[in-house]
């Protein structure tokens, strides 16, 4: 049982009678009451025995019934004393504590009627938010009371001393009615500064107000009172006021910290936030409990993500979130406490009216800061109306335009001469900062936009700033601000003002001279700097996309000087204009023209690749300056010499690129004009004497400007890459990547290519044992070529010994390529040599075979391993079907060096029929720009990094392997590369007589 002294209420047990005693002013029954369900419209119950020990039973008939049963609650009351006793039954429609965070019970009609085992049925009392009956009690007399439910939830009843229930309805009462008028007070006056002050902050802090008053109301029952709204209509009403409270909490905290300004992000969650609490609403309709509960926990988030967020902005300084931390601080403890509450874990009465009071108190303090904040920037601008007058007067002879950015209100105010000067309608651009982003140009939005947040941010500094306004036919104007903040007295900006000047007309000089500045005056076309940066976004293009090939043209106009003299300066103009518009005519999207002074053009091809087009294009646009150009009654033929530099894949400077397609210009006006030439390397060496080379030879090894590159040889049977050439470049600092043909005969005369042979040997050993270390499957192989210089040293097996105890390499795989003149010049001491390197454990090939004159005799008795089959027998085997004389002497060459048990590598295969034929010859290897163009050691990598999961052989397996077979079989690389466009003499260090593959 549950009897109370007091106010405070004891625990009652169920099964037995509640004792009603005359000083208990209230007993909380809800622990003794019985629930029961029945399918039909009656219940029978027994009674609870009396003083006399008799049970008796009873039966009740609903009095609403319901087609799915009834609901029923069963307890029971014994008057012990000997008087009569009037108690009121009262259970609440709805109480805040322990209504529940999920699914909350947001109230009901509870009691429909209670009938009683014995005496005068319990009579309905009057009371809008409560089933209140009044029961009178015999002495001596025990009564069991049988109440029909509305449904199975009863969460509290109670019975109360009628005077006590009447005073504490009384007290709280007066407690709702100060609270409710608090709250209506303070929503009215929010709402009146809005009028006056029209920041957004304003109806945001009203709207919070509004839906506090609301919130209470209905709790407090005001509004049932007011309007008559059903225990179940105020479900709905009570779901929705908890998700309208949350929504304007957020519209609140998003107005006064002032995202939307800027932070479209912010903008954009706080939109869907709203959109989601508006939804809430709607499912209120249908589900309330659900709906709540939903609202319940979107106000938990919504204070402490508030908090988070406040605290943040006020690390960062800003002072609207400081001032606010304490009230945001009240709301979290006020949230803690609430969720408390309803879960249950505080059960007082007291409660639920100190939270909502405490919520308005909250609400009075956002007041009391928003109230602060309007009335911050009154006196805000100082002076004397002598001054202030002085200013304005100032400002109006300026003829400048007045920019003011009220930031409370955020509209910009700007005089009307900014709306006729773009054709605008009056008061088009007073609207909000935003707003203005519409008629800024899009390239200086960003621009604008930053410029304002750091203002306000920082609080200080000024504005100087140029953009573009959009005119109403579409054109644009340009404009200078020049503005500074103005700060109230709370630190905060309260406005920006200062003026507008329409600087159009400067910033179009400023244009033509900066147009003028790179462009050619006469033409109108890109001058030599302009074009040098063009060339270098191509080059740069070109480095980030391998397929990217630019082409530079130079173009120089023949005897345009004679021309010149004998028409005058008119005429020379007039075919300049002319070949301009000529040669822009034949240029694509991408492609850049320009003049680089007197009468040379520069062209850059930029997305052609293919070199028969590119050479056809050349030839098309010399044909079409041949053309006659008509000047007054006379006609002048023009021609004009094209120098062309073609991509070959180094990195180069643009300055560079266009001083060899310069070198390629003269050397076709050399050759009588009208033609056009294609840049080599071996025009520099006309351009420079012998010293000069010489001089810059003796010093790039240590200026580590040699490099080495690589040349893919194929085995034919499978086309796997089995291994490379090594082949020496010489980057010069000033003419660019050299071939051998420009140095090495300097190199052999002057001794140093015993230096650059040693380098070329030590780096293709280092980078031929990283190959090995790194390839899965047989070691691959590189040949290196020997000169003269190097054969006739005695140091050169001791410089391969040091360079294979340095470089751990498979044996026989690093090969030393011999020509057949150089061997034939001292056979027995080359016979002697080739065993001793033989012994080290290099391989040997016998390069250039069938174009010297050696010894079948000697050729036994020299140690190689492999015969290099000259280029000059193979580059034609795809003509005449095999019938020709050539495949006679290429199939004897295979036959001859497999009966010695040597392997053959053709050199030169350029085409697909040639390599078919070759294999089908029964040729081992093949190399040639077919199968690709000589690569860095990098390239190399990734054509022969193999897919197979087995790990690579030991040294130990692979020098078996190689002892067993002189050349190593292929490894599973992937296929070679596509044959290259085109092809350029490159001998190997040590044999200057002929040009090879390179």
């Amino acid at each position: 049982m549950a009897l109370v002294a007091g106010a405070h209420v004891l625990p009652a047990y169920a099964l037995d009678a509640i004792a009603v005693r005359l000083e208990a002013l209230v007993i909380d029954i809800a622990p003794a009451v019985e629930l029961h369900s029945s399918d039909s419209d009656r219940i029978q119950v027994s009674t609870v025995p009396g003083a006399d020990g008799i049970v008796r039973r009873i039966e009740v008939r609903a009095v609403a019934p319901s087609p799915n049963g009834s609901q029923w609650a069963v307890f029971a009351l014994a008057n012990n004393t000997d008087e009569q006793v009037d108690r009121l039954i009262v259970a609440p429609h709805y109480r805040m504590v322990g209504s529940g965070m999920f699914w909350p019970d947001l109230g009901n009609r509870r009691i429909v009627n209670i009938t009683a085992s014995q005496g005068f049925r319990p009579e309905r009392q009057n009371s809008p938010d409560a089933d209140v009956f009044l029961i009178t009690l015999d002495p001596g007399t025990t009564v069991t009371l049988v109440a029909e439910l509305t449904d199975r939830k009863l969460p509290q009843l109670y019975l109360w001393e009628p005077e006590a229930f009447k005073d504490k309805v009384n007290s709280f009462t007066l407690y709702n009615g100060i609270v409710i008028g608090i709250a209506g007070l303070l929503a009215l006056f929010l709402t009146i500064l809005f009028v006056v002050k029209g920041s957004a902050m304003f109806p945001a802090a009203a709207a919070l107000a509004w839906a506090v008053l609301g919130y209470i109301g209905l709790d407090f029952g005001f509004w049932a009172k007011v309007f008559g709204i059903s225990p179940l209509a105020q479900q709905f009403w009570r779901a929705a006021g908890e998700a309208i409270l949350a929504a304007t909490l957020v519209v609140f905290l998003f107005a006064y910290l002032n995202l939307n300004r800027w932070h479209v992000r912010y903008a954009h969650i706080a939109a869907g936030w709203l959109v989601f609490l508006a939804a809430l609403v709607g499912l209120a309709l249908l589900d309330p409990a659900a709906a709540a509960g939903i609202a319940r926990l979107s106000l938990l988030a919504v204070a402490f993500m508030g908090f988070g967020v406040v605290v943040w902005l006020a690390m960062h300084r800003y002072d609207r979130a400081v001032l606010i931390i304490p009230t945001l601080f009240l709301l979290v403890v006020w949230v803690i406490t609430a969720g408390l509450a309803v879960s249950g874990y505080i059960g007082n009465d007291l409660v639920a009216p100190a939270l909502l009071g405490g919520l308005v108190l909250i609400v009075m303090l956002i007041g009391f800061t928003v109230m602060q904040h309007a009335f911050a920037g009154l006196g805000a601008i100082a002076g004397t109306a002598q001054e202030l007058e002085r200013r304005a007067l100032a400002v109006a002879g300026s003829g400048d335009i007045v920019w003011d950015w009220d930031v409370d209100t955020d509209r910009i105010h700007v005089s009307p001469e900014v709306e006729e000067a773009l054709g605008l309608k009056r008061g088009a651009l007073e609207t909000e900062a935003a707003g203005w982003l519409d008629v800024i140009h899009p390239g200086d939005r960003d621009r604008f936009r930053a410029t304002l947040d750091g203002v306000l941010d920082q609080r200080r500094g000024r504005i100087d700033q140029d953009f573009r306004l959009r005119a109403q036919d579409g054109h644009y104007l340009w404009f200078n601000l020049r503005a500074r903040p103005v700060v109230g007295t709370d630190g905060e900006v309260v406005r920006c003002i200062g003026t507008l000047t329409d600087v159009t007309d400067t910033r179009t000089a400023e244009e033509r001279l900066l147009h003028d500045a790179v462009h050619d005056n006469l033409t109108g076309l890109p001058n030599r700097e302009l074009f040098l940066d063009r060339l270098s976004s191509a080059l740069g293009l070109a480095r980030a996309d391998d397929t990217l090939k630019p082409t530079v043209l130079m173009i120089d106009l023949d005897r345009f000087k004679q021309v010149n003299t004998s028409l005058g300066m008119a005429a020379g103009d007039s075919i300049l204009l002319t070949v301009a518009r000529r040669l822009m005519r034949l240029m694509k999207q991408h492609d850049t023209l320009a003049r680089l002074g007197g009468d040379h053009f520069g062209l850059v091809l930029l997305f052609e690749r293919d070199p028969e087009r590119i050479t056809a294009f050349a030839d098309t646009l010399r044909r079409t300056l041949r053309a006659p150009i008509t000047f007054g009654d006379r006609e002048i033929f023009i021609t004009a010499s094209i120098g062309m530099f073609l991509s070959d894949g180094q990195k180069r400077q643009p300055a560079e690129v266009l001083k060899d397609a310069e070198l390629a210009m003269h050397f076709a006006k050399r050759a009588g004009g009208d033609r056009i030439e294609v840049f080599r390397p071996a025009m520099r060496t006309h351009k420079l004497d012998r010293l000069t080379i010489e001089s810059d030879l003796r010093r790039a090894l240590e200026r580590s400007e040699m490099s080495v590159l690589y040349q893919p040889v194929v085995r034919l049977d499978g086309r796997k890459v089995a291994g490379f050439e090594a082949l020496v470049r010489w980057n010069h600092p000033q003419l660019g990547t050299l071939g051998p043909d420009d140095f090495i005969g300097i190199a052999e005369e002057t001794g140093l290519i015993v230096d650059i042979g040693l380098f070329v040997l030590d780096t293709a050993a280092r980078q031929l044992g990283t190959w090995q270390r790194q390839v899965r499957g047989e070691p691959m192989f590189i040949s290196v070529n020997v000169s003269s210089r190097q054969m006739l040293r005695h140091d050169l097996i001791q410089d391969l010994k040091a360079v294979l105890a340095r470089n751990v390499v498979a044996t026989g795989t690093l090969k030393l390529e011999l020509t057949e003149s150089l061997i034939m010049e001292n056979p027995e001491y080359a016979a002697q040599m080739l065993m001793r390197i033989r012994e080290l454990g290099a391989g040997l090939a016998l390069d250039d075979f069938g174009t010297g004159y050696s010894s079948l005799a000697y050729l036994q008795r020299f140690p190689f391993d492999t015969i290099k089959i000259d280029q000059s027998f193979v580059r034609d085997l795809s003509r005449g079907n095999g019938k020709a004389p050539r495949p006679v002497i290429v199939r004897s060459i295979i036959n001859l060096a497999h009966e010695l048990g040597m392997e053959v590598v053709a050199e030169g295969a350029e085409s697909e029929p040639a390599a078919a034929l070759l294999s089908k010859l029964g040729c081992d290897y093949a190399q040639g720009f077919l199968f690709g163009e000589p690569m860095t050691a990098e390239e190399a990598r990734k054509l022969i990094q193999p897919a197979a999961e087995a790990p690579p052989p030991s040294l130990l397996e692979r020098g078996r392997l190689a002892a067993r077979k002189p050349v190593p079989a292929t490894p599973p690389a992937p296929a070679a590369a596509a044959p290259a466009a085109k092809s350029a003499g490159d001998p190997a260090p040590g044999a200057p007589k002929r040009a090879k593959q390179g």
